[in-house]
């Protein structure tokens, strides 16, 4: 069994996002804002410093906690240019993949099995479908009313065909701004999320799959190195199923030194549903049935009922109907932000929901025992960190969905 020392002095943080086109420095960014916020209000320290170097984007952590001082290195594992490189469509291809995405969805059933889970994130699917059409509909109505006026106006066929023109036109620059303004609406970017999994029904495009294994060769040379304590993964999202699939195929490698250090997996505001629900996500399903009876591995799942976008309480081994008989992960509690948040600060985030969906890498001004900074600049592994914790009693574990297969 790896080595899972009570007391690390030497981290190793890999940070796999969800499907976010930004660059990696907001990721910084929010850490080093957030976590001296949380310091500040948990009584520790907590300082970052710059990469110098290196292949991958990240920095490096010096903290203070229980009066313990731990120095952790965070990597981000990005895997943005896929994103973008799925994001750039035009506004037609954009609709044309509302309507495949929604076809695939429906079709299969995934639909009508995922909104027995929660309603939240199937909601929050949903959105971007009415958002656009609704977006379509006003720019209909304009040419509608551009024609409508000039007929009223008692033009003729020549003055009505020109205005038929001239409404299109309108209406095409219409549907420019509503994406051109999508930082606000969302409509675009949530369509391209939803749509990047059912392009494939459930499968990793090719150059996915060079990503994850691009991921696992990161991983393993940390873990190959005798002054690390623990290694932390962490998915945020979309970036949980990738974590799966990563932590899997080094693991089922043996890449994984049983005299190295912990091995920890902390999922947040996972999505694992909306893929593993899908026909063709063969890979994930093996990946999350493999991973749930390893022992060389702690897997903690964090959501939060709060959280609109997130499968909360979902086991998304035990929903995906692919729990092996000697399951032993993942640990499925809540970050409880009604309870963790004090009533100011949650009435200022409630209707925040995409803000709340990244809740789990803030602070918390009366936390509980989710505290990201102290999990990730912490003298505690994951492992003993959560060791005798019991899991939410509202969890979800009934499997709901129709495709379990883990192979063809």
């Amino acid at each position: 069994m790896p080595r899972n020392s009570a007391t690390v002095a030497r981290r190793r943080v890999f940070y796999i996002p969800g499907y976010d086109p930004i660059h990696p420095r907001r990721y910084r960014e929010l850490y080093r804002k957030e976590g001296a916020a949380q310091a500040e209000c948990s009584g520790y320290e907590i300082t970052l410093s710059p990469r110098q170097g290196g292949e991958r984007y990240g920095w490096n952590i010096n903290a203070l906690i229980d009066d313990i001082a731990v120095d952790a290195s965070v990597d981000v594992l990005v895997w943005s240019d896929i994103v973008r490189d799925s994001m750039n469509t035009s506004i037609p291809a954009t609709y044309w993949q509302l309507l495949r995405t929604a076809w695939v969805y429906m079709s299969t059933g995934a639909l009508w099995r995922l909104m027995r889970l929660r309603k939240g994130p199937v909601i929050a699917a949903l959105y971007p479908v009415g958002m656009l059409l609704g977006q379509a509909a006003l720019a209909a109505l304009l040419v509608v009313a551009v024609i409508a006026a000039a007929v009223l106006a008692g033009g003729g066929v020549a003055v009505q065909a020109g205005a038929a023109v001239l409404g299109l036109v309108a209406a095409w620059r219409l549907l420019r701004w509503f994406k051109a303004k999508d930082g606000k609406f969302f409509a675009y970017y949530l369509m391209h999320d939803y749509a990047f999994g059912a392009a494939t029904r459930g499968a990793n495009p090719p150059a996915l799959e060079t990503r994850i294994s691009q991921f696992a060769d990161a991983i393993a040379d940390a873990l190959s190195q005798d002054d690390i304590d623990e290694v932390l993964v962490v998915g945020h999202s979309s970036g949980a199923h990738l974590g799966v699939s990563v932590l899997a195929d080094l693991l089922r490698a043996g890449r994984v030194p049983h005299d190295g250090p912990a091995l920890g997996f902390l999922s947040l505001g996972q999505v694992v549903p909306m893929v593993s629900f899908l026909p063709e996500a063969y890979r994930l399903r093996a990946d999350l049935a493999f991973l749930s009876r390893q022992h060389a591995i702690a897997w903690v799942d964090v959501t939060a009922p709060g959280d609109g976008c997130a499968f909360a309480l979902c086991d998304p081994v035990a929903v995906s109907g692919v729990a092996p008989p000697d399951k032993v992960w993942p640990l499925v509690f809540s970050a409880a932000f009604t309870q963790t948040l004090s009533p100011e600060r949650w009435r200022a985030l409630r209707w925040r929901f995409f803000r709340l969906h990244f809740q789990y890498l803030c602070a918390f001004d009366r936390p509980g025992d989710y505290d990201y900074f102290r999990i990730t600049a912490g003298p505690l592994t994951l492992a003993d960190r959560y060791a005798g914790r019991k899991p939410s009693a509202s969890r979800i574990e009934k499997p709901v969905n129709r495709f379990t297969a883990t192979s063809r």
